[in-house]
């Protein structure tokens, strides 16, 4: 019998952790899909929710290569901050619940991710299986050539972009939403100025250009090698189960990745804060599932019976 109309799609959904565990134990092929809710147990802002930095700056002036262009060291202040925010977080359990996943279950996982925090990768979660389709934060590239460094933790990143939290919001005050502040800027002589990129960290490849953070900007297009590994990975075989993890999946591509799934064969697991803001997962069905709270707590319970408990750790991988 179908649900009445004025119920909501998500709510003949099982909520059972019994009953998913027994689909999970009986699952060959299992993707991840990730967002910002993810990290929120962090102490992460979402991207545009309350206290996320999208509300505060301008995305016009920090995050398009035409910004660069014109400010690479306001752009660079920008990023800097962001790194040494995210660097001041650690992974939570969440992150390592997957991790533990992806070891266990070798190419039958992969973990689809539009966070660029970084946290998936500061535990001991393969690359491999971490496809990371806005890229991150911590790879840096040339403005200028080919050269990529993947996975730069260093906290500055250069010298000249060393955060100093009781100054870097006048430093901001330019890209600043606010717009005493933007006056506030142009004004005032003493505010003070971005940086010379003369000063800033250059290629050591072609040693002309300027290094820029890995993430991809507004207007420029996603990794297509890493749009390609994903395509590739679902036409191998049928998939049994895809996690949607704290995401609304209502932007493209992610938001597609969860019909992909169930056209694939897949069940549906959501875990999310808010049942109200699911976007393409939100049409569940009774053999779909959905967990309302915070993902550092659930995951852990949700995948406990598949998780190598002999070489489970919550020992963050250090880089130098």
């Amino acid at each position: 019998m179908r649900p009445p109309r004025s119920m909501p799609n998500h709510a003949i959904a099982s909520t059972s952790i019994d009953e998913f565990h027994e689909v999970l134990r009986t699952s060959k092929r299992i993707v991840a899909l990730c967002g910002a809710g993810l990290s929120a147990a962090s102490g992460l802002d979402t991207f545009r929710g309350a206290g996320g930095m999208w509300r505060n700056y301008q995305a016009t002036s920090l995050a398009t290569p035409e910004a660069f262009e014109k400010d690479p060291g306001l752009v660079w202040l920008f990023y800097g901050y962001r790194r040494h925010k995210a660097l001041q977080a650690k992974p939570n359990m969440g992150h390592f619940a997957l991790a533990e996943l992806a070891k266990k279950k070798g190419d039958g996982f992969m973990c689809i991710t539009q966070n660029v925090d970084g946290l998936s990768q500061r535990t001991p979660h393969p690359r491999s299986q971490l496809k990371l389709i806005h890229d991150t934060l911590f790879d840096l590239k040339c403005f200028s050539c080919d050269y990529r460094e993947i996975d730069n933790f260093n906290d500055p990143v250069h010298p000249s972009l060393t955060i100093d939290d009781e100054s870097v919001t006048a430093r901001l005050a330019g890209a600043s939403t606010n717009p005493f502040h933007n006056r506030i800027a142009f004004l005032d002589p003493a505010t003070p100025q971005t940086i010379d990129p003369a000063e800033l960290p250059h290629c050591p490849k072609c040693t002309h250009g300027l290094l820029r953070p890995g993430v991809v900007w507004f207007g420029e297009s996603l990794p297509q090698d890493t749009l390609k590994e994903i395509d590739d990975w679902f036409d191998q075989d049928r998939v049994d189960l895809i996690l949607v993890i704290g995401t609304s999946a209502a932007v493209y591509p992610a938001a597609g990745y969860v019909q992909i799934a169930k056209r694939h064969g897949a069940r549906v697991a959501v875990v999310n804060m808010d049942k109200d803001s699911l976007g393409s997962a939100s049409n569940l069905r009774k053999t779909d599932f959905l967990f309302q709270g915070d993902a550092a707590e659930l995951l852990p319970q949700m995948l406990g019976p598949i998780r190598d408990r002999r070489k489970a750790s919550v020992k963050e991988v250090k880089f130098k």
